[in-house]
């Protein structure tokens, strides 16, 4: 007689195999979409930052190159602290811009006159 044991054992391995790669390919599709989509609220969070701190601007405005570092720095931020600093950064920029009276002072500023 001959003994089917040992064939039987190793397609139970191959479908044991089958079933654990297909569970993995789910939750990396899963989890790449849920990485996708936090990424997308950080970036939307920190254009929420942005706008709020628009409101600030008068006549001479940041120039979008100062808006642009913000914006990454505030998204690569981790920490409340880290985004304070980043706000506190950027509201300097702003303060800087303000303190132009003129389109000439402002664009010497580095600022964008509006």
């Amino acid at each position: 007689m001959v003994s089917k044991r040992g064939a039987e054992m190793s397609l139970n391995v191959i479908i044991v195999a089958v079933i654990a790669l297909v569970v993995l390919v789910v939750l990396i599709a899963i989890f790449t979409g849920r990485i996708t989509i936090f990424q997308r609220g950080v970036s939307e969070q920190g254009d929420t930052e942005l706008t709020t701190m628009r409101i600030t601007y008068g006549q001479c405005a940041p120039a979008l190159s100062a808006e642009t570092k913000f914006k990454a720095d505030f998204a690569a931020a981790t920490t409340d602290d880290a985004k304070d600093l980043a706000r506190s950064d950027f509201g300097g920029v702003i303060s800087q811009c303000k303190a132009s009276s003129d389109e000439t002072s402002c664009k010497n500023a580095g600022c964008k006159w509006s």
